[in-house]
Formats: C-alpha cells, sequence, structure tokens
C-alpha cells in the first residue's frame, strides 16, 4: 500500500505533527499493529509496523511506545518489539519498571477470587478461554459461540464484575477485571510527562482505546482503525493502514530532522538597519527577524520552527523556483527574482528607537501569493490579525504591530491557536508595497514616499561603503564582509552583534546551539579593528565609548563580564524556548548565553590592540598631535585593562571558546594578557605617556611563562593550555600576535601541528579535545583565517593562497559567512553571518594582498 492510499487529510496531520519538537508515538497492539486472529497467541505484529516503530524510537526527540491490554510479559513475547520501544501493558497500568499502582496482599486475595470465578464461567462454556495478567483476569469470547459468548459475558458483568474493588474494562469480544486502575489514556499521559513530549499520536481500535483518545489535545492525533464511533479525528481501514501511517510519519520526521527543508544557512541573506536585523531565504521567505532590539523576541522565527513559528513570504502563484537573489550593490537591499516578478526588501532607516521597520516591494508583470503569519515572543503569544481599510492589525501581542498594504485583499486562516494571512497580488499595474510596522499601530501612509525611504537606506550603507579602503584581492566580497561586519553594528548603542541569531547548530541534531545576538567585549574589538583596517573609524570609537559606559557600572575593570546585552547590561539567565523544534530538529533553542558567568581573561588584549590600532589609524588620516591621535579617555581605558591583567592574568579561565567545563591555564589567554601589556608599552613610547615601570616588566614574566609552560616538547608544538598535550588553533596566536618570532622554529612547528590535527580540507577545527558537550561542530572560518596568517609568517605563501580560495569559495551566493562549515556534508553550521568570519576574511585578504 501507497502513503498516498491514506486519507489527504491524514497525511496532511502527520507532516504537521512529524514536525514537533518532541514527538510521542504510540499505539495498541491487537487490531492496530497486529491483526486480530482466533489464537491469541498467533498474533503477531507487522513487521512493516515494526520497523517503523523501531526507526521512529531511534530518532532524536522522538519515543515509540505501544500501550496494551495484554500483560506487559506476554506483549514482549509476542511482538518480540526491539527494546527502543517502551511497552505498556494491562491497559495502561503495567509498565517496563514495574507497575503504576502498587499490589496490596488484599488485591492479592481479590485477584485470586476473580481468577477462580472466572475459570468457572469458561469452564461452563466452550470456547470460552481465561488470561491471566499479574493484576488482572481477562475473559475471551472470541472463539465462542455468539450466543454463548453473550451468556457467558452477561454472567461476568451481573457477578465479579460488581464486586467491590474490581476494574471492568471491556473490549471487542473480551472482558477484563482488574484489581488496581487500568487506563489507556492515564499510561499515554505518564509516558507524555516522561518524555516532556510536546504532541503525541495514538492509534487504537477497540473501545479500551477511547481512554486514550479522550486524553489527546492541542496538536495531538488520534486515528481508529476501522468502524464505530470514536473520538479519534482520523480513521483508517486496517492494520495494514496503521503500517502504511507509521512509514509515512517516519519518511516524514526523518526528512524534518535531517533538515531537508531547512533553508540553507550559507544562503541565508542579511537584512539590516542601523538598529535592526533580518533574514531572508532564497525564495524570498523572511525566516528571522526580532523586535523591538536584535536580542529580543523573535517576530518571525521560521528559522527555528519552520512555517509555524512565524513567517512573511511573498513568491509566485505559479510556483517555481527563484532564479536569483542578490544585494543591492553596496547596501543591504535585496532582491529576489522569479521569471517575470521580483521582491525588493530593506529595512528603512527613517523610524525611531521604538520601531522595527520592513518593507517588501512585489514588481512584475506576473501575480504572486503573500503568506503573513507574525507570531511574537518566538510563537508563546497568541495572535489573532484585524483587517483595515489600509493593512491588517495583530492583537495579542504587549508591543504594537501592523502591516500596511493598501489595496491589497486579504485572507485569515487560523489553525486553532494562531491567526495568518493569505493574499494573491498582481503587480502588473503597478508595485505592490508592504510595510511591516513593529511598536506602533500607525497604518497611515509614511512621510516620505517609498523611493525616498528606499533611497535614505541604500545611502547609509553606500555612501559608507564609497570611503572604504578595500584590499584588491576580491574587492567585491571584502566589501559585502565589510557591509556585513557594519550590519551587525547596533549604532544607537555603540555595541556590535557577535552574530545575528541564535541556536543555529554546530552539529545537525545536536544541542551545541548557542545565543549570539548580544556584544562579547572580544568579538566586537576584533570587529571594530577590522573597520578601522578598511578605513573606517567611527564604529571603533562608539564601542569603546560604550565599554566605557560598562566600566562606571563595575567596581573595577578586572569584574568585566565577556558578554553583555546590546545596551551594557547583564544578560538574563539562559533560557530554552521549547515550543520551538530548532533549526533541522536540532534542539535546544536558547535565548541568553551562560558564557556570561565564565572567567576568560583574554577580553582585554583585544580592547586595549583596538586602541592601539585606532590610535594609529588617526595618525595616518594625518592626525599628528598625539594628544588627539590617542585621547585621554582611550589612555584611561589602557590603563584599566593593563591593572586587570596585573591583577588577574595568573589565575585559570574558561579561554576563548568558552568551554563549559572547569578553568584551565589556557596559552591563548595569557598570550592576550600579553599583548594587553606589550600594546599599552608601545603605545607609551609612542604617544608620550608615562606608565609604571612594572608595566615592562610584567610583559617579560607573561612571556617567559607562556614560552615555558605552553610548550609541549612530547606533541612539538605550543598547546591550548598549560595542563594538556591538546592542541587549539587559538595558539597560533602566540605568533600572530608577535608574542614570539614567526622565525622561531617552535611557531613553525606549532603551525605544522595545527594543519596536521586540526586542518580538514577548507576548514580548521579550534581542537579536537574532550570539551564536556555531547556531539561535534564544524571547523570555524576565523581558524582558517589565522592559519592563513600563519602560513604566511612562516613562508608557507601557496598554502596560503590555496586555503584562502577555500575559505572565499564556502562564502553563499550573496556573499556572507557563518561561524562554521562542515567539510564532509559541505555545509555551513552555526550562526550566521558571524562577525568574526568576515573579519577574518578580510585580515586574509589584506594579508595577501600586501605581500
Amino acid at each position: 500500500m501507497s502513503a498516498l492510499d491514506l486519507p489527504l487529510e491524514l497525511r496532511r496531520a502527520l507532516a504537521t505533527i512529524a514536525r514537533t519538537p518532541r514527538l510521542l508515538v504510540t499505539s495498541d497492539y491487537d487490531g492496530t499493529i497486529a491483526p486480530i486472529v482466533s489464537d491469541p497467541t498467533k498474533a503477531f505484529p507487522h513487521p512493516e509496523s515494526v520497523r517503523a516503530l523501531r526507526a521512529l524510537a531511534g530518532l532524536s526527540g522522538t519515543t515509540a511506545a505501544v500501550i496494551s491490554g495484554r500483560a506487559l510479559r506476554d506483549l514482549a513475547a509476542l511482538s518480540r518489539l526491539p527494546v527502543e520501544v517502551q511497552l505498556v501493558g494491562s491497559h495502561g497500568s503495567e509498565f517496563d519498571v514495574g507497575f503504576v499502582h502498587a499490589i496490596d496482599n488484599d488485591a492479592k486475595q481479590l485477584l485470586d477470587e476473580l481468577v477462580v470465578e472466572l475459570e468457572q464461567v469458561a469452564a461452563a462454556n466452550a470456547g470460552v478461554t481465561v488470561e491471566h495478567k499479574p493484576a488482572s483476569v481477562a475473559l475471551h469470547v472470541r472463539n465462542a459461540e455468539p450466543g454463548i459468548a453473550r451468556q457467558a459475558l452477561k454472567k461476568v458483568r451481573q457477578g465479579a464484575a460488581n464486586w467491590v474493588g474490581v476494574q471492568v474494562t471491556e473490549g471487542k469480544a473480551v472482558i477484563e477485571l482488574a484489581v488496581i486502575v487500568t487506563d489507556k489514556g492515564e499510561a499515554l499521559d505518564i509516558l507524555r510527562h516522561q518524555e516532556s513530549a510536546s504532541a503525541a499520536v495514538f492509534f487504537g481500535d477497540d473501545v479500551t482505546d477511547e481512554k486514550a483518545f479522550a486524553r489527546l489535545h492541542g496538536p495531538d492525533i488520534g486515528i481508529k482503525i476501522g468502524d464505530g464511533e470514536s473520538l479519534a479525528q482520523y480513521r483508517v481501514d486496517s492494520t495494514e493502514d496503521v503500517s502504511t501511517a507509521l512509514a509515512f510519519l517516519l519518511d516524514e520526521r526523518r526528512r524534518w530532522l535531517s533538515g531537508a527543508s531547512a533553508p540553507q544557512i550559507e544562503r541565508l541573506t542579511l537584512l539590516a538597519s542601523p538598529r535592526s536585523v533580518a533574514l531572508v531565504t532564497p525564495d524570498g521567505t523572511i525566516t528571522w527577524m526580532c523586535h523591538p532590539e536584535p536580542d529580543s523576541g523573535a517576530v518571525f522565527a521560521h528559522l527555528l520552527g519552520g512555517p509555524d513559528a512565524g513567517h512573511f513570504s511573498v513568491g509566485p502563484q505559479r510556483a517555481a523556483l527563484p532564479l536569483s537573489q542578490r544585494y543591492v550593490d553596496r547596501t543591504m537591499t535585496v532582491e529576489t527574482r522569479w521569471s517575470s516578478l521580483q521582491v525588493t526588501d530593506y529595512l528603512p532607516h527613517d523610524v525611531g528607537l521604538e520601531r522595527t521597520d520592513l518593507t517588501r516591494v512585489i514588481t512584475g508583470d506576473a501575480k504572486a501569493v503573500v503568506s503573513f503569519a507574525p507570531r511574537p515572543e518566538f510563537g508563546q503569544v497568541a495572535i489573532q490579525i484585524e483587517r483595515e481599510t489600509f493593512g491588517l492589525r495583530i492583537l495579542g501581542p504587549n508591543d504594537p504591530l501592523v502591516l500596511r498594504s493598501p489595496g491589497v485583499h486579504w485572507d485569515i486562516t487560523t489553525d486553532g491557536v494562531n491567526q495568518s494571512a493569505f493574499a494573491v497580488v498582481d503587480p502588473s499595474e503597478g508595485p505592490i508595497t508592504l510595510e511591516l510596522r513593529c511598536g506602533t499601530w500607525d497604518l497611515a501612509p509614511s512621510t516620505l514616499e517609498e523611493s525616498e525611504r528606499r533611497a535614505l537606506a541604500e545611502s547609509y550603507w553606500s555612501t559608507w561603503a564609497d570611503q572604504l579602503i578595500l584590499p584588491p584581492l576580491k574587492p567585491d566580497l571584502m566589501r559585502r564582509s565589510a557591509l556585513t561586519l557594519r550590519g551587525l553594528v547596533h549604532a544607537p548603542s555603540g555595541s556590535i552583534l557577535a552574530a545575528a541569531t541564535t541556536s543555529l547548530p554546530e552539529d545537525i541534531g545536536g544541542v551545541r546551539n548557542w545565543d549570539y545576538r548580544y556584544c562579547w567585549l572580544r568579538d566586537a574589538a576584533l570587529t571594530a579593528s577590522a573597520l578601522v583596517s578598511v578605513g573606517s573609524l567611527q564604529e571603533a570609537e562608539e564601542y569603546l565609548a560604550w565599554v566605557h559606559d560598562v566600566l562606571e557600572k563595575l567596581p573595577g575593570p578586572e569584574r568585566l563580564h565577556p558578554l553583555y546585552t546590546i545596551y551594557g547590561t547583564g544578560l538574563p539567565p539562559e533560557a530554552v524556548i521549547d515550543n520551538l523544534p530548532g533549526y533541522a530538529g536540532s534542539r535546544p533553542v536558547r535565548v541568553g548565553n551562560a558564557a556570561n558567568m565564565q572567567v576568560q581573561l583574554d577580553v582585554f588584549g583585544p580592547i586595549v590592540d583596538l586602541i592601539s590600532t585606532l590610535a594609529h589609524a588617526r595618525v595616518a588620516k594625518g592626525i599628528t598631535d598625539p594628544d588627539e591621535a590617542l585621547p585621554d579617555v582611550d589612555w584611561e581605558l589602557v590603563c584599566a585593562m593593563v591593572s586587570a591583567v596585573q591583577r588577574r592574568w595568573q589565575e585559570p579561565d574558561h579561554g576563548i571558546w568558552e568551554i563549559r567545563g572547569n578553568p584551565r591555564h589556557h596559552v591563548y589567554s595569557k598570550v592576550m594578557g600579553w599583548v594587553t601589556v606589550d600594546r599599552a608599552v608601545t603605545l607609551s613610547e609612542q604617544f608620550g605617556r608615562s606608565i609604571d615601570p612594572a608595566w615592562a616588566d610584567l610583559r617579560q614574566t607573561i612571556s617567559d611563562e607562556v614560552l615555558k609552560k605552553g610548550w609541549n616538547d612530547e606533541v612539538q608544538s605550543f598547546t591550548a593550555a598549560y595542563d594538556g598535550t591538546d592542541l587549539d588553533a587559538a595558539t597560533l596566536r602566540i605568533g600572530l600576535s608577535g608574542l614570539i618570532d614567526p622565525a622561531d622554529p617552535r611557531f613553525a612547528a606549532t603551525v605544522v601541528a595545527t594543519e596536521a590535527e586540526l586542518r580538514s580540507g577548507s576548514t580548521v577545527y579550534r581542537y579536537h579535545h574532550d570539551d564536556g558537550l555531547p556531539g561535534g561542530e564544524g571547523g570555524f572560518h576565523l581558524c582558517a583565517a589565522w592559519l592563513v596568517e600563519a602560513y604566511l609568517l612562516t613562508g608557507k605563501r601557496s598554502d596560503a593562497e590555496a586555503l584562502f580560495a577555500q575559505l572565499v569559495s564556502v562564502a553563499g551566493p550573496t556573499g556572507l559567512l557563518s561561524e562554521e562549515y562542515d567539510p564532509v556534508a559541505e555545509r555551513s553550521l552555526g550562526n550566521h553571518p558571524q562577525a568574526y568570519s568576515h573579519l577574518g576574511l578580510l585580515r586574509c585578504a589584506q594579508l595577501l594582498s600586501a605581500n
């Protein structure tokens, strides 16, 4: 039987529930996965059902169980179901781990009396048999003549079934008397609770299964086999249909969990304004956007939960793949084109701080279908949509939200909880403009025409891009990297995001899913330095002002956290958005980041290095006054960072990679401590600033310790930390920073060891040691960039060029890089776009162009 033979509505329901975060698949036994036969001892399950249940149980976030009226020992022996499938016997009272309800001595005595009574009934009626169970006894009349069967059942109903303490369950040709509570619905709820299931499927054919159907709610699905009244929403004819339905459910869930329906991360394109970001898929779906800030709750979380998590889609009425997607040159405006249809997306700039606006302009000669399904706060707030004269008003969330769409006729649908809006539009007579406005109820026309608003937004980017000093190598890609870095700058605060997203996985289906929508001191300093290197100083100056504001709230600079919110406050506790299944089933979806509470003693180095880079850039721009090139406010920050290093450099920490284990004496952190002091001493010499003589001594002390304790003769390399032999790509910074002469044989050996141990094709892994978290991860683009620089420093230019070419080749079609890359599956991983990756790419092009 083909899945196409199943009812269409059932297929749709199964396809939908296959996309639930944690799925519980349950079934009765007789009459569902096994046919009804005259000899109960020969009721073997369909092999197809067994295979499907076993495979479902093996999938991530999926539990499979059989809840049967049979005794557990008989069910296990007869079904031969594998251990992966949970078995529950005796109508839900008998679990693998024992009885839900303990059987006391009185109950045991009652059970003995029931056995005697039913054995007497069976002896007096031909074809009637008795089945003994640990907490019940059943009278089967399937093989008796109809008249005899009715007589036997009547005898039990009028007799033992009325005894005090007896629980009665009737099914097809059977009556069962139990001395404890038996309820398949209660068993289903127990399994649901144990597995934290967000939705359940139950297959059943008997009247005893109605107790389970009665417990289904929300997204759950009940499927009745055969005729008769039922609470189940769906129905199939036979046990063979059950096998087909299970196989279909398995295929749908496996496909969803593998990410087959998830947009490839590298193909997602960033939209940005000075204070907001969003992502659009290659087929024109707004898949990610948060409000009121980039680190707030998502209005559209399609990226982490599919259509049910919120999306805003535009596409041709006649289904077709898009022909292209590209940025308008030197801007953050994106055009997605199909034959005879185009949608242009951008985030307007002429809105207040309380607003997050998105404009979508549809042009062309073909009709388009628009689907608008906002789901504020990651879909945790139920919404309703009201039609207004000039668009739609969204009710439910605390913050107002409207979609201005004059002339568009909307159809409103509901899934029982949330509403969505659909429209077919014809742009052949003029552009269709859709203006999403978060943070206002205003549906009136904007002060400026749409074309003026677009020109205003685009000039912000193009004017800035035209002033950049870009390397001649891959200039278009470098410009896009620079624009991407600036797109991660939050202009109102001066902070810089590490990435635009949360919880894009480092391992598909794994748990390494982190929230990067915050300002890491290290990442932001490196991003600002990269922007200074291409001639833009403003971002660095505003970021340093942001750091000053953060420091004013602390008792001392040594108490800096590794990261802060956009406005420089502490992060809330890391939490899980449990209603979202995650990208390609990669759970949990996290908000917040527990790394906020870690000790990361490398953060001071990048900040002082940024100040040094900025000071020299000012000189290069013609500022000759030392006090203007290195103003007091920046020097004060240098002194604060050195003070922090003086107090804490000898402590162990969690390192640049924020390993969630015990602190270690990480070589990279010590190197960054040295960078802090070295750049400070050098700045004092170059700009006439007085310093404590102890600074120079401290610089030498740190250097001596790193060279002594960081080197390991056994592995012929500098290692991740003083106490181990494990390698870490971050130790390449020992030569890249200048702590050791790149001509030193120990640095050359470290480069060789890093290549041999951590490089894989076009990428370089951070490390391979056990970091206390399950699963794997991809290689890091930043680590590949470090190796390119290390190759150049050790005279391996051809290797550097080859690795750079590979790094360029994995960028997405619009030039964006995520955090990581899987060289085996050849797919991007991690949050996107990632500042680390783009600043590394820029640095490589600059170095290769200079040599």
